[in-house]
């Protein structure tokens, strides 16, 4: 298995370490092509009208000065990466529902698909008040991937998975629950200070629609979702 992984979160973030974790813990094939910085919630953005800089950073992995949509198209048009499958993530906090067009994470998932590569975009939902367990994300990645990519899936198609944040020491693979888009809007609230308004909303107090990913990860299960471009 020939793997592409990527993300939004940057080249050096812990959630792609894990996912990379994982591809190996597997005995995949990985090249890695990831964003040079941060680029969270930049949608299905992509660069045409400036060159792209890619900095190669060792064996099978470039840094790109751009999207996580850029990272996928340079990799199967310009480094000549032919991978089986493209996983994205593991993105720090979820998407779901209204996140899905605004998240970086989904839209290299989901360019890969519009390519005809089976795509994965990989979530981490946070609870502000836990810790981080990234080496317990790598065990799960690592199980739900073996479960999941001989699934069947329709072209044109990406599955999007959201894993719940779990108390230290709660280490089992939660259960992995089918659910849809939650299609309730995010809550959206601004506080006034010197400088203009801040987004102050809170993601943990949106709708739990039910059947949804947000009530599925919410809940504590992984949400599983197949999506469409």
């Amino acid at each position: 298995m020939r793997v592409l992984i990527t993300n939004d979160d940057g080249i050096h973030a812990p959630g792609l370490q894990a996912l990379e974790a994982a591809v190996g813990q597997l005995g995949w094939e990985s090249t890695i092509v990831a964003p040079f910085a941060e680029h969270s919630q930049c949608g299905h953005s992509v660069t045409t009208h400036q060159p792209l800089k890619v900095e190669p950073l060792g064996p099978q992995r470039y840094a790109v000065h751009g999207t996580p949509a850029d990272c996928v198209r340079i990799a199967l048009f310009a480094l000549d990466v032919k991978p089986d499958l493209v996983l994205s993530g593991v993105n720090a906090g979820g998407n779901m529902g209204q996140d899905l067009v605004i998240s970086g994470t989904v839209a290299a998932a989901r360019e890969a698909a519009y390519h005809g590569v089976r795509g994965f975009a990989l979530s981490h939902y946070m609870i502000r008040t836990l810790p981080v367990n990234w080496d317990r994300t790598a065990v799960w990645v690592t199980r739900i991937l073996a479960e999941m990519q001989a699934q069947p899936q329709p072209e044109k198609t990406f599955w999007n998975i959201n894993l719940p944040h779990l108390p230290p020491g709660d280490d089992e693979l939660p259960p992995r629950v089918p659910s849809h888009p939650a299609r309730s809007p995010l809550n959206v609230s601004y506080i006034q200070d010197g400088k203009g308004y801040v987004y102050s909303a809170s993601y943990a107090s949106r709708p739990r629609d039910p059947g949804s990913d947000v009530e599925a990860c919410f809940g504590g299960n992984v949400a599983v979702s197949l999506l469409h471009v």
